[in-house]
């Protein structure tokens, strides 16, 4: 289902959906409904939450390192399970709304012209 999203967001969607898993908890819940913009992956910092490859598995997780000298971040689920790095070209989109609540400091970093 993830990578179904990816696609949506690359292509300059925004979309609401809901995922499964406690992997993000208490960030994200389970089944919560989440809305995810296309990102400018230059912007992301430590803490953001993104739509993201990694290894050839797609992830709702969090940026924990960033390399932008490198154009690389480094995702993790909110449990301290460390999945690795991936280029920014594979970083879809940053998470700006959990349930209809605005995650702060996320619109400065939604790629413009996303609808």
């Amino acid at each position: 289902m993830l990578d179904a999203v990816a696609t949506r967001v690359a292509a300059g969607e925004r979309v609401r959906f809901r995922p499964t898993g406690t992997s993000m908890v208490p960030l994200i819940r389970s089944r919560q409904q989440v809305t995810v913009a296309p990102v400018e992956p230059a912007k992301l910092e430590t803490g953001d939450i993104v739509l993201v490859r990694v290894a050839g598995t797609t992830y709702l997780h969090l940026v924990s390192a960033v390399d932008h000298a490198n154009a690389r971040v480094q995702i993790s689920n909110n449990r301290g399970r460390v999945n690795g790095w991936t280029g920014h070209a594979r970083v879809f989109g940053i998470c700006v709304e959990i349930e209809g609540v605005a995650r702060a400091g996320t619109m400065g970093k939604v790629a413009e012209g996303s609808a």
